[in-house]
């Protein structure tokens, strides 16, 4: 079987396009193919900063012939709806088609399409050229004499050559002929810009991967970002040193270069003063190194960083050593100036003693100044929803108020809701802001706050996304569902909710956020003295996203969230909705589950079914169902036995609910299986005398009654 090497190179792609990209050049291509009648064994996509590449074996050489039979109208049918059937088959009149009889229909016309097969090489060279011209790039660019021309090709980065061959392995492969915008594919690539810069004739991948690899490229990132991880590991450990990894940048500077080399630079020992969030950001943000600790410690840095070089430099790596070590010590100059500015006093000291007052603040302290100013300077959070002093308060108002809820101290939770934003106001987090939080909390820390304060103030934040940590600590617990919740009631009060794909404020993310938090910590909040239906639901529609992504089916969600408020037989109290208890669905979409995978839950939820489904069927007609059950009409022994199981079984699932035992009330509700089987087995419910239908049909009622306390058992599949 043939197989497709093709390389689209250009000037080098921004790092975090590539991998994308690859992926896409591997999916444009293959679906192209598939749908022109191909089939292949694999593909694998490969990139560096200068190529996108698609490695594509088992290529069938031609496609194969079609024979389509194309139903049409009636012989008889009107002229325009044969017309129709003629020019959507592609015939210039009925002479073309068949004819063929039905028995039941009589004759119509059938269109008999026939395709020949194409040669692979003709189907590709025909598909590439729209696949390039069209390439979904997030960004692109026009250059040349013909960038001035309607239509020119856009890219993401000036195009300069296209490889593309064609065999088997057996031969020597072709080269699949085709042009876009003067660019004419090849058998030609070109290595590394500096060591290898001459032209390179391929024949297929394997040959392509070995004169690249000469060439001083190496294609595969995967083995690019090993290359630098294990180079930089040996060379920190050489110096005594110990690497702090950081899976995102590996991936960026894998992306920024096709030879990597690995450099040892330095700076003075003096910046390390600076907080090492702020020293690793810094060295990160600008100059993409990695830094380095002494072995064996956890919270020092050394003043050593690791550089990623794509040359290997006559002098061992000394003058790129040397630049990059001035550039990092530039921007860790500006950085201690930000440290050392943020642990001084404010010079406006004096103007903010209202804003201390009001927040029982100490303008003693760094932080307690920065959350000062913050509320001074009436620093707007949203038009409608007031400055950021005025989204603390509420903050600190509503964590007072969860504290009890999640086991913390009230006083503590208060306070690191005082603190959460004050870091806005420091010269760090202006600098950086993705070091917001992670400052406040160094920040706290160093002028004593307890070290849940401290924490709170970091993690209230959290979690970030659906692969983040949620926050453990009960002050943090506390100040992050304040947080989360203070933005979803008060976007929600404005009206500006998430709309379609749009959602500027994040408001997705903070539902996720709560329901992670209630869910993983076991939380027991409820929800609907915050929040108004609208925000429920919302939440709701979130929590089915977070569980299907746990593994829980989306039938037995819609079960639980189904049912409602309820009325429980005993003495007439009023078992609530347990919906607007995030955790208590949870545990109610886990016990329903369980209950589902036995054998008398299988069975109960056939029998409820059948039930819930005569009961509506005679409601719609109208039929009566007697208000009460009565025990006089209750002839048949399993109809009695029915009623008086459904009696005991009401009463247990009641008890256990409001334990908030949800399994325990499903067992109770199993213990149905047998006494609605044995009804339906023995019992007519359309009996003749409307009195006994009615009755029987009350019965019926009393099942979903008692089933719908926990679920909807309607809504579940099966």
């Amino acid at each position: 079987m043939p197989d497709l090497l093709l390389e689209l190179r250009s000037e080098e792609i921004p790092a975090r396009m590539q991998r994308k990209a690859a992926g896409d050049l591997r999916k444009l291509v293959t679906d192209a193919l598939v749908e022109a009648g191909l089939t292949y064994e694999g593909a694998q996509e490969y990139w560096t900063p200068r190529r996108l590449t698609l490695d594509l074996r088992g290529l069938t050489a031609r496609s194969k012939d079609v024979r389509e039979e194309r139903k049409g109208p009636r012989t008889d049918a009107p002229e325009k709806a044969i017309a129709g059937f003629l020019r959507g088959a592609g015939l210039e009149s009925v002479d073309q088609a068949q004819v063929q009889t039905d028995p039941k229909k009589g004759d119509f016309y059938v269109a008999v399409i026939e395709k020949k097969g194409r040669a692979a090489e003709d189907i590709i060279a025909e598909v590439m050229p729209g696949i390039i011209r069209n390439f979904p790039w997030p960004k692109s660019m026009r250059w040349g004499k013909a960038s001035s021309q309607p239509g020119s090709l856009r890219w993401v980065r000036p195009l300069q050559s296209i490889l593309c061959t064609f065999g088997p392995e057996t031969e020597v492969p072709v080269v699949v002929d085709f042009e876009v915008d003067g660019i004419r594919s090849g058998n030609v690539t070109y290595g590394h810009r500096f060591h290898a810069p001459d032209a390179i004739t391929v024949r297929r991948f394997d040959d392509y991967v070995e004169k690249l690899e000469a060439a001083k490229v190496v294609l595969d990132a995967e083995r690019r970002k090993r290359i630098i991880l294990d180079d930089a590991r040996n060379l920190a450990f050489a110096n005594g040193l110990e690497l702090v990894e950081d899976e995102g940048l590996l991936e960026e500077v894998s992306g920024l270069v096709e030879w990597p080399v690995v450099l040892l630079g330095t700076f003075e020992e003096e910046y390390l003063q600076i907080p090492p969030e702020v020293i690793r950001l810094t060295i990160r943000a600008n100059q993409k190194c990695f830094v380095c600790r002494p072995q064996g410690e956890s919270e020092k840095l050394s003043n050593t960083f690791v550089i990623t070089s794509n040359i290997e430099a006559t002098d061992g790596g000394k003058t790129i050593a040397h630049g990059n070590g001035k550039v990092v010590r530039a921007r860790l100059s500006d950085a201690l100036y930000f440290w050392e500015t943020d642990q001084a006093d404010l010079p406006d000291l004096d103007r903010l003693k209202d804003s201390a007052e009001k927040f029982g603040l100490d303008l003693n302290k760094p932080l307690d100044q920065r959350m000062a100013r913050l509320d001074h300077l009436g620093v707007t959070f949203h038009a409608k929803l007031g400055t950021q002093g005025q989204r603390v308060a509420r903050i600190a108002a509503l964590a007072k108020e969860l504290a009890p809820l999640v086991g913390a101290d009230p006083e503590l939770a208060v306070r690191a809701a005082h603190l959460a934003k004050a870091d806005l106001q420091t010269e760090v987090v202006g600098e950086f802001p993705e070091l917001q939080g992670a400052i406040g909390r160094k920040y706290a820390e160093l002028q004593g706050e307890h070290p849940s304060v401290a924490a709170a103030i970091e993690e209230h934040y959290k979690p970030l996304g659906p692969t983040d940590v949620v926050p453990t600590d009960p002050v943090a617990l506390a100040v992050a569902l304040a947080d989360k919740l203070d933005m979803l009631t008060g976007f929600w009060a404005i009206d500006e909710k998430p709309t379609g794909s749009k959602d500027p404020y994040a408001l997705r993310r903070a539902a996720l956020g709560v329901i992670r938090i209630v869910v993983e910590n076991k939380v027991e909040l409820k929800l609907s003295e915050k929040a108004d239906a609208d925000l429920l639901s919302f939440f709701h529609d979130r929590l089915k996203v977070y569980l299907r992504d746990q593994g829980a089916r989306h039938d037995l969600i819609d079960a639980v969230l189904a049912s409602g408020q309820s009325s429980s037989p005993l003495e007439g109290e009023t078992t609530p909705s347990s919906n607007d208890d995030l955790l208590l669905v949870v545990r109610r979409v886990e016990a329903l589950g369980e209950l589902l995978e036995t054998e008398e839950g299988k069975n109960l939820l056939a029998g409820t079914k059948r039930a819930a489904n005569i009961l509506a069927a005679e409601e719609k007609k109208g039929t009566r169902v007697a208000d009460e059950i009565d025990t006089g009409l209750l002839s048949d022994a399993s109809e009695q036995a029915l009623y008086a199981a459904v009696t005991q079984a009401e009463k247990e699932a009641a008890e256990a609910i409001q334990k908030q035992d949800y399994s325990a009330a499903m067992r109770a509700l199993a213990a149905l299986r047998e006494p609605i089987d044995s009804f339906f087995e023995n019992v007519l419910v359309n009996d003749e005398n409307d009195s006994v239908r009615a009755n029987r049909l009350a019965l019926l009622d009393r099942i979903r009654v008692a089933t719908g306390k926990v679920a909807d058992f309607s809504k579940i599949a099966g």
